[in-house]
């Protein structure tokens, strides 16, 4: 349904918004997102305010309605991308709800890292990829976009946050290039022991005690599913690290995102462990030691 907003009127609740943005310390740029989902209007429009000209503006809520969603993100701390449905991620723009952690910039990296990878080790780009807890399936739509002839497996325990990846994919035309399991972990890929040339996973990796203390945006509306790392935070990751061997190949990669301070301990369990070599951490664009990467002997 289209709804007809005058432009000035738009105008004036575009800049209400924006101000009761900042006395919330939030972005005032998250206005305007909002007025691009909803509205035909571009960014430069926004930007130079000529919209306010226009007799009319078709809109998908009426001024009242768009009130109420802006409410929620104002007094809730609601999520922009929940509030939109939709987050951008590389070059997709990912569908999401409170099923599915929102993704992150800085997770984008991982992609570039396995990208890295495969031009030092060639033989890995055409054999079997895993993206383990794929929420919304952004890891595994990177994966696909960059390895063509590899075959991608996606695993979640939630079934919402399957249909929402698998509904991503299908947006992205990588439906037939991704199979999705539900399941714990490496659960569903019992065939596949000894066959994985990569495995590629952003684990729950905050310990449970940090949760409260998270921006409400995360404590109060993203999955604890996708968050809880237990005691340490390295539940997901420690079990990742003894599992994996029994699924990689020779030569396969693990790669992993975590915690700000966890390089350490992430090494140290990779080495202990006894599988791995080649044992690598890399920073994120901030200069934080976020991803932990290791070949499998």
């Amino acid at each position: 349904m289209t709804v007809w907003v005058e432009g000035q009127a738009l105008a004036d609740w575009r800049k209400k918004a924006q101000a009761e943005a900042i006395a919330a310390q939030i972005a005032p740029e998250e206005v305007d997102w909002l007025l691009q989902h909803c509205t035909d209007l571009d960014k430069l429009s926004l930007r130079l305010g000529t919209f306010a000209g226009k007799d009319r503006i078709a809109c998908t809520y009426s001024l009242t309605v768009l009130n109420q969603i802006w409410q929620r993100r104002i007094v809730e701390r609601c999520p922009i991308q929940y509030l939109v449905g939709a987050a951008p991620w590389r070059h997709f723009l990912l569908q999401v709800s409170p099923s599915v952690l929102i993704p992150r910039p800085e997770t984008e990296l991982l992609i570039d890292l396995v990208l890295a990878q495969v031009r030092h080790y060639p033989a890995l780009a055409t054999g079997n990829w895993v993206d383990l807890g794929t929420g919304s399936g952004a890891i595994a739509l990177g994966l696909a976009s960059v390895l063509p002839q590899a075959s991608i497996h996606a695993v979640d325990q939630s079934t919402d946050a399957l249909a929402i990846a698998v509904s991503n994919a299908q947006k992205d035309d990588l439906a037939d290039r991704i199979q999705f399991y539900q399941g714990f972990w490496w659960q569903p890929l019992t065939t596949l022991r000894g066959k994985i040339a990569g495995m590629v996973s952003n684990p729950p990796y905050i310990p449970s005690s940090d949760l409260p203390g998270l921006q409400p945006e995360v404590a109060h509306h993203e999955p604890r599913l996708a968050l809880d790392g237990g005691e340490d935070g390295l539940t997901a990751i420690r079990y990742l690290i003894n599992t994996a061997p029994a699924y990689l190949q020779s030569q396969g990669l693990w790669l992993i995102e975590m915690m700000a301070g966890q390089a350490p301990q992430v090494e140290t369990l990779l080495r202990e462990q006894g599988s791995y070599d080649a044992i690598q951490i890399f920073k994120d664009l901030a200069g934080i030691e976020r991803f932990a990467l290791a070949l499998r002997r």
